[in-house]
């Protein structure tokens, strides 16, 4: 190799060497002293070759001059020379600010934080690349979405602009922080005001806005039937069923063969009731009760067996699988299945024959269990409850059947009482209900409480899932290793735990958590220690919120809440697309002598109806809230007494202690004083005052303004004249 040739390379491999150096710190200037010290140059030729190359990168635009002699990378060839992008995938969680999060997908890092600069043509929901930036110390994560995978959604429900020209649809939902354009030719017919759904179509490369077309009209904001098809169609929750769905329902038959009957237990006989709400339209589930010859109980927990008549792959189960679950709103039900399988041929009317899958049990007047069967049978119920009727004759009133109601109480009873001193969480949920006129405005609320009767019901239903998932569950179980669906509950997130120990600390209460059986005692003392109190409801609301959500899995890891080592969901095939799935397991393994079924599919079936059960109760929740709003619409300057729920650098969070409608005090609402916060010991205390308002204390409040579209209330502090001194310690 001649000399010029080794020159070459050897300029080469400087001129890579120095290009990596920059590459590796693309924006720190240097000069050719600094670049020779890291490259251990000392000899006078080294460094003068140094120096050149510099220049002649210089010249070339590859380095630029920060200042004299001393150079950064040029941005331009960052994608080349500069640090080598990690690139992960994950979901959009967008505020409303503009700003998001991407949850990754294996979800063992933390949340990667995008700037609202940097979300790029991502909506909420959406699967996307994103480009990590280097990771600076005691930051978050952080990157820039670079390419959208797929869209969560395409249709979105917002009201329809149109202005100086300008036509554009703002999305109902606060965390699509982008108005999507209309061309004039995409109207179809939608008129300025209106409420409409609008098909994303487009997202120019260099736009900051999306386009779409009108793809339906609602109609006008603020009536109760476009709200509340508003809420479904945000989250593509179908209104209606198809035709093809409608037409195979019309054509199952409601007459029950005899040889149908001669394939199963006969429990048309025995004693059989249903208990539900007043309301209620579908009946999934009912008991029976019959004393055996040997002085035992036979208690039959029977549910609609939807699955003789929903089968793999037919038009009805393919929407009910797309559903994952019926949707309870303020003023309607949309059902999983068509009516007339929900609310006819399934549902367990009284005096009607019925097809059900049941778990019957043989017990003692100590409730406990001595055999079991699961199979399935025929039924004939003799008796439709309401709660509120079972409830008068547990507590003294007379009713129909009352003996045996009250032996099923005192089953249900000691079953209850065994699953506490097994460590069973006691959560007692309120429910706020709404009393709404002809045209689903609300005029009254009122909370619905569960009392006994509602327990009675069930500690059997809970019996009969716990059992089920026992018997193909356990280690002895012959189908142990097979494929089944657990409903899973894990423990609590240790961050939010200790959150809610310091709510509570400054509450006076506190809890042991040394140990798993302590802590479950502590919750459930606890419960007992706030009834009837103030506190109450805020102390039960950010419990649940401290446990982690339950979900359907094939992997079985028990149910923390619970403290079963097996459960599954088996009673409400009507509404719950996974009842009906472990239906079709239990006929699969147990009737029919099967091999297992894919674990894969069943995995993806798992996620999905754990998502759309999420889904339903965000549907849920919004419908609530769009009520409570409307409710306080017209109570403008009129007062309420309620506890302090929430405290955030926006200001305090009220809950009315009547109706449970939460509003926000801003501070700049708050009169006669500056209020700090102290976020850590969830309280405000006031500047010149003193005066201490913390989490869960009793205050009034005025209504001050209600924006019924983003269900928003703003509410005034009304402040008593005695002072509260702070506690902080000096």
């Amino acid at each position: 190799m001649g000399k010029k040739k080794k020159i070459e390379n050897k300029l080469s491999v400087f001129t890579t060497a120095i290009l990596s150096i920059y590459g590796e710190s693309p924006f720190r200037p240097m000069n050719y002293k600094q670049i020779c010290k890291v490259l251990g140059i000392k000899d006078a030729a080294g460094k003068d070759v140094v120096y050149h190359i510099l220049i002649d990168l210089f010249e070339k635009g590859i380095l630029r001059e920060e200042r004299p002699y001393r150079y950064v990378l040029n941005p331009a060839y960052l994608e080349e020379y500069g640090p080598k992008k990690q690139y992960v995938e994950g979901t959009v969680d967008m505020k409303s600010t503009g700003k998001a999060y991407v949850i990754l997908d294996d979800q063992a890092g933390e949340d990667v934080f995008i700037a609202p600069n940097n979300t790029g043509q991502a909506l909420h929901g959406d699967r996307v690349r994103v480009a990590m930036f280097p990771k600076r110390k005691d930051k978050k994560p952080e990157g820039e979405i670079v390419e959208v995978l797929q869209r969560k959604h395409t249709d979105f429900v917002g009201v329809l602009h149109i202005s100086h020209g300008y036509v554009y649809v703002v999305p109902d939902m606060s965390t699509v922080p982008v108005d999507i354009f209309v061309p004039k030719g995409e109207l179809h017919g939608a008129k300025n005001g209106q409420k409409v759904v609008v098909h994303l179509v487009d997202w120019p490369e260099n736009s900051g806005n999306p386009f779409g077309e009108i793809i339906r009209v609602l109609g006008t904001p603020g009536e109760n039937n476009v709200e509340m098809e508003s809420i479904l169609l945000a989250h593509d929750y179908p209104l209606e069923f198809s035709q093809e769905v409608e037409k195979e329902a019309a054509k199952i038959s409601t007459r029950i063969l005899k040889s149908e009957i001669g394939n199963r237990k006969d429990y048309r006989p025995v004693f059989t009731i249903t208990i539900d709400p007043a309301d209620a339209k579908d009946f999934d589930d009912a008991i029976s009760l019959q004393k055996l010859p040997n002085g035992h109980w036979e208690v039959g927990v029977h549910i609609a067996d939807v699955s003789h008549y929903v089968k793999p792959g037919s038009a009805i189960d393919e929407e009910a699988y797309r559903r994952g679950t019926s949707v309870y709103l303020v003023d309607r039900t949309i059902p999983m299945l068509p009516e007339k399988l929900c609310n006819k041929v399934c549902s367990l009317r009284p005096d009607e024959e019925k097809l059900t899958f049941s778990v019957v049990f043989e017990m003692d007047d100590d409730a406990n269990v001595l055999n079991h069967w699961i199979g399935k049978t025929v039924i004939k119920s003799c008796r439709r409850y309401a709660y509120e009727e079972v409830q008068t004759m547990i507590e003294g009133g007379e009713g129909d059947y009352k003996e045996e109601i009250l032996t099923f109480h005192h089953l249900a009873s000691k079953l209850r009482e065994k699953r506490m001193a097994q460590g069973s969480l006691n959560f007692h949920s309120e429910e706020v209900k709404f009393i709404l006129d002809e045209k689903g405005k609300p005029i009254d609320t009122y909370i619905r409480v569960q009392n006994e009767s509602h327990e009675l019901i069930e500690d059997f239903m809970l019996l009969a899932n716990r059992t089920v998932a026992e018997t193909f569950g356990k280690p002895e179980s012959k189908w142990h290793n097979y494929t089944f669906v657990y409903r899973v509950h894990d423990e609590p997130n240790p961050e939010k735990l200790n959150n809610f120990l310091r709510l509570i600390s400054r509450l006076g209460y506190s809890m042991d958590i040394s140990s798993r059986s302590k802590l479950i005692k502590s919750y459930n003392k606890l419960f007992d220690d706030v009834e009837g109190k103030g506190e109450k409801n805020l102390v039960e609301t950010v419990a649940i919120r401290t446990m982690a959500k339950a979900v359907y899995s094939t992997e079985n890891i028990g149910h923390y809440g619970l403290s079963f080592d097996y459960y599954t969901h088996f009673t409400s095939p009507i509404r719950r697309y996974p009842d009906l799935m472990v239906h079709r397991l239990i006929t699969r393994y147990l009737l029919e002598n099967q091999d297992s079924v894919n674990k894969k599919e069943y995995d993806d079936y798992c996620v999905h109806t754990s998502e759309m059960e999420k889904q339903a109760e965000e549907m849920e929740r919004q419908s609530v809230k769009y009520k409570q709003a409307e409710y306080l619409q017209d109570k403008i300057g009129q007062v309420f007494e309620g506890l302090i729920s929430g405290v955030s650098k926006w200001g305090l969070y009220v809950e009315l202690k009547d109706n449970k409608c939460e509003g926000l005090v801003r501070y700049e609402d708050m009169p006669g004083d500056y209020y700090f916060l102290d976020e850590e010991n969830f309280r405000v205390i006031g500047q010149g005052s003193g005066r201490v308002i913390q989490l869960g204390d009793e205050v009034k409040v005025m209504v001050k303004k209600v924006d019924l579209f983003k269900r928003h209330m703003d509410f005034e502090l009304i402040l008593e004249n005695n002072k509260k001194k702070s506690s902080k310690k000096k």
